[in-house]
């Protein structure tokens, strides 16, 4: 019988890996995996048991994700324990991490599609877990205390300090989100700002919070594909934060000469965005990556910091900083997380219970990640040097100074 089949697994497993997790079968059988108790795994039926046989992180959060087995206990707890259980097997089975894929397509029609699906929830589902201004990508954190909101002003500030903003320049961001890099540049530093977003529930906010802002004559939000921007487009500055992800392996060359294109002589671009940490640019193993590319973002690729530096090299951009925030990240993942668990029922009204339940695995499942290194992610600062001179400072003294609004 199947009840005994997984049992005798479950058994198997206790024995080379004790861990604090009950497992309940349909029939009402539980079998404690270790002395201790932080985690339960309910198998609601029998066809559930296929995703505990052979467990990933894919098969395991598909199996959660389609309402065939539920889990109760911390979140943290619960991500811990499918780790443990994805290693256990890929161990006896010797997968390791998946080579990358390199054939999609990337679109604009694929981008558009896989942008809306991601961000075009709802903006009110965002603004449940994000922080007043929805910035949705890394903050900055001078010590593990500090409060969300705070680290993302502190990372607006970052960013705008690195690509020495000063009045008058113009600034380019690429994938704007909800506007907030754009209404703080503008702000604090004294910018004309361009956001393009491929969203249209982040362009309607960001117009509404550019025009409460009174900056309706600084900063423009349009739904636009950074590559549709004319030729003859120029900008002082360019930001791309949390987007390159999107943008494939295969296309980073056309990305970043893009990026070049659009800079004038002596302009500063940075890009930020999450990188393997496979040195060829595999994906996360253990099943992470595919239930990612199926539940959370659609067509997602990320690559090795040296292949990103080497694309913008190649485009004639030349690197002059380059700094890892994956710790920044686990902690930012963090926050958020705990914000969406504080706040599931309204959640899964918002958005419905099959995509909270995705958010909640995907949102504590890359803070676990980040904080282990399986994955990372970088600002890199590059300037367009044409005859070889820089508008920067000779030293990164300028990058830490006080900071905006202070």
């Amino acid at each position: 019988m199947l009840e005994t089949q997984v049992v005798k697994y479950l058994q198997s497993l206790r024995a080379r890996s004790p861990l604090p997790v009950t497992v309940a079968l349909w029939d009402g059988t539980e079998v404690p995996l270790g002395a201790s108790r932080k985690v339960g795994i309910r198998l609601k039926t029998t066809s559930a048991a296929r995703y505990l046989l052979k467990p990933s992180l894919d098969t395991l959060g598909e199996g959660y994700v389609e309402g065939h087995i539920d889990v109760d206990g911390r979140i943290a707890d619960i991500v811990e324990i499918a780790e443990a259980l994805a290693r256990d097997a890929d161990d006896r089975q010797g997968k390791g991490l998946r080579p990358g894929a390199w054939v999609t397509r990337h679109t604009r029609r694929s981008d558009r599609a896989a942008i809306a699906y991601h961000y075009d929830v709802s903006n009110a589902f965002y603004q449940r877990f994000l922080d007043p201004r929805m910035v949705y990508s890394c903050a900055y954190f001078d010590g593990p205390g500090r409060d969300l909101a705070s680290a993302q002003v502190a990372k607006l500030d970052h960013v705008c300090r690195k690509l020495a903003i000063e009045p008058g320049h113009t600034l380019l961001d690429i994938g704007c989100g909800w506007g907030a890099l754009a209404i703080h540049a503008a702000t604090h530093y004294g910018a004309k700002v361009l956001g393009v977003t491929l969203s249209k529930n982040q362009l309607e906010l960001a117009t509404e919070r550019v025009r409460e802002a009174g900056l309706a004559g600084r900063v423009e939000i349009r739904l636009q594909d950074y590559r549709d921007l004319p030729g003859d487009a120029r900008f002082d500055r360019i930001a791309s934060i949390g987007m390159f992800e999107h943008v494939g392996l295969k296309q980073l060359g056309a990305y970043f000469s893009t990026v070049h294109r659009l800079l004038v002589p002596g302009g500063v671009a940075m890009n930020h965005g999450i990188t393997s940490s496979d040195a060829e640019s595999r994906s996360v193993g253990l099943g992470a990556g595919e239930f990612i590319d199926r539940y959370v973002f659609p067509d997602g690729e990320v690559p090795h910091v040296s292949l990103a530096i080497r694309a913008l090299s190649a485009a004639g951009l030349e690197l002059v900083d380059a700094e890892s925030l994956r710790r920044h990240y686990a902690l930012t993942l963090a926050h958020w997380s705990d914000a969406f668990e504080r706040d599931i029922d309204a959640l899964e009204q918002l958005a419905g219970a099959q995509r909270a339940r995705i958010w909640r695995v995907y949102l504590a499942g890359c803070s676990h990640a980040f904080a282990r290194g399986w994955i990372n992610i970088y600002q890199l600062l590059a300037v367009r040097s044409d005859d070889g001179t820089s508008p920067l400072p000779l030293t990164r003294d300028y990058m830490y100074g006080p900071r905006a609004g202070r």
